[in-house]
């Protein structure tokens, strides 16, 4: 490839990286007016979890599928994926729809994400060139989730709710055709090996059917929910006897031999874990609360994603005179600050108090991302590298998968709560219009302030679990400072 191809090449892959960027914070502020047109505010959860779900699962597939058929075609497919669950996204008629197809869009992000940084390494061989490379990669995600939440706002107030998705459409299809007509690849790159499609079949079944358990507590009986939780256990320990015996494992069981491993893993899964809860639910208490309008409600995202870029810039410096769990502890202190700010905020909490704690939220997890990031790697065995950098990424999708179900229960327990209360004066069809600043106006006005108490609530307890997450986050950190010392003293 000519330099000037692989130019062209790199920014159709920043392209891709950017819509994933663009869609992790423009979805945010649209589910305010998505569910407020498609009665789905029970399903809130859903619609973000099986997205996260979908990336998750099939992202170790999308890295084998790369090596079966070459990275160049299994990115285009994964894009396709993409880019038609996008359009039949604003397509959509009813909740129900939209949750089928964001999981097709989740689906092809787990490829469409993770295929380039395999592509970088085989066009960039000057690791050099590569740091630079994967510096742009970040700039460009940081910028779409800047102006994400206001391009979403904006066509949201401007247009409709579905212009959201449709955006993602010509960006995705640039990006493919670009790739096609620029990116030469040999045959001899693509490797013929077998792949674990019983494992991973079984890993994401067993994951599924955890996902359903969890999104069902409270809508179906106990007994059902035991029996797919039941299930799901069964298919995850059958995905462990198969990974032990196969050449080339999904998950290698080694990986959760290294003690320091494990415990990144478990500050990855907990810190991103509550991260979700203030991404997902901040732009809706904007919108609900205090009445904005969806680009209002989005720009409460946009200090986070200036501060994100500050923390993870800031990791370098700190590193000389600091060790690594120091810093990490630094993050989740910043973090714990964050959602202190929102746990004790009430109904009336101004407008400037959400961008506060964004600030503080984006920049200790730009601090703890980055530090992590690294210590996965150093921590891991030279030839664990590749796949602990995969695995630590998987971990953080599924813990903001199950995180999103889970609080998405919290919230709708808290809402069914206050309508049962209010003895038919407020209903769920009236909750969901709360959310949304165009039909806000055609609730009755009396009731608005009991509506939005309720939502508070709701949203309160929210941000209080991610509180007492992140504190068990800070103990972990603590306890492996504690075993460090103790190992160096003997």
């Amino acid at each position: 490839m000519s330099k000037r191809s692989v130019l062209i090449v790199t920014c159709a892959l920043l392209l891709s990286n950017a819509m994933g960027g663009l869609d992790s914070t423009i979805i945010n502020t649209a589910l305010p007016a998505i569910i407020s047109d498609l009665h789905g505010i029970q399903l809130m959860g859903w619609i973000v979890a099986v997205f996260l779900l979908g990336t998750a699962v099939t992202t170790p597939l999308w890295s084998k599928l790369g090596e079966h058929i070459g990275n160049k075609s299994a990115y285009q497919i994964a894009t396709t994926l993409f880019v038609i669950g996008a359009f039949l996204e604003g397509m959509s008629p009813n909740i129900y729809f939209l949750i089928v197809a964001r999981t097709i869009m989740g689906i092809g992000n787990g490829g469409m994400t993770s295929i380039p940084y395999i592509i970088y390494a085989t066009m960039y061989k000057n690791p050099h060139k590569r740091t630079q490379v994967l510096g742009f990669v970040t700039a460009s995600y940081s910028t779409a989730t800047i102006i994400g939440p206001l391009v979403g706002g904006w066509i949201v107030d401007t247009f409709s709710w579905h212009w959201v998705f449709y955006l993602n459409v010509p960006l995705g299809l640039l990006s493919i055709i670009v790739v096609q007509l620029f990116f030469k690849v040999s045959k001899s790159t693509k490797k013929e090996q077998s792949v674990d499609y019983l494992g991973a079949t079984l890993m994401a079944s067993g994951l599924i059917s955890l996902l359903l358990a969890i999104e069902m507590i409270g809508t179906i009986p106990t007994v059902l929910v035991i029996l797919l939780s039941v299930i799901a256990l069964g298919l995850l320990a059958a995905m462990l006897m198969v990974e032990g015996r196969v050449v080339d494992p999904i998950i290698p069981s080694r990986l959760f031999k290294n003690h320091a491993l494990v415990v990144d893993f478990i500050l990855f899964a907990l810190i991103w874990g509550a991260f979700v809860g203030f991404n997902i639910y901040i732009p809706m208490w904007a919108q609900g609360l205090l009445g904005t309008t969806a680009i209002i409600g989005g720009a409460t995202q946009v200090p986070g994603s200036l501060t994100n870029f500050a923390g993870s810039e800031s990791v370098a410096s700190l590193r000389l005179h600091l060790k690594a769990q120091t810093v990490v502890a630094i993050g989740i202190v910043t973090l714990i600050i964050s959602f202190i700010l929102m746990t004790i905020a009430g109904v009336k909490a101004p407008y400037w108090l959400l961008l506060v704690a964004g600030a503080f939220e984006g920049f200790g997890t730009g601090l703890c991302f980055n530090v992590l990031q690294i210590k996965v790697q150093q921590d891991a065995e030279l030839q664990d590298v590749p796949i602990a950098t995969s695995f630590s990424f998987l971990i953080r999708m599924l813990s903001q998968t199950f995180m999103a179900s889970i609080l998405g229960i919290i919230l709708n327990q808290a809402l069914f709560k206050g309508v049962r209360d209010s003895r038919g004066k407020i209903t769920l069809k009236m909750m969901n219009k709360l959310s949304d600043a165009a039909s806000v106006h055609l609730l009755p006005e009396r009731w608005i302030p009991q509506m939005r108490a309720i939502l508070h609530h709701g949203l309160h307890n929210i941000m209080l679990i991610s509180l007492l997450i992140l504190l068990v986050a800070g103990l972990v950190n603590i306890w492996e400072q504690r075993q460090l010392r103790t190992a160096k003293l003997h």
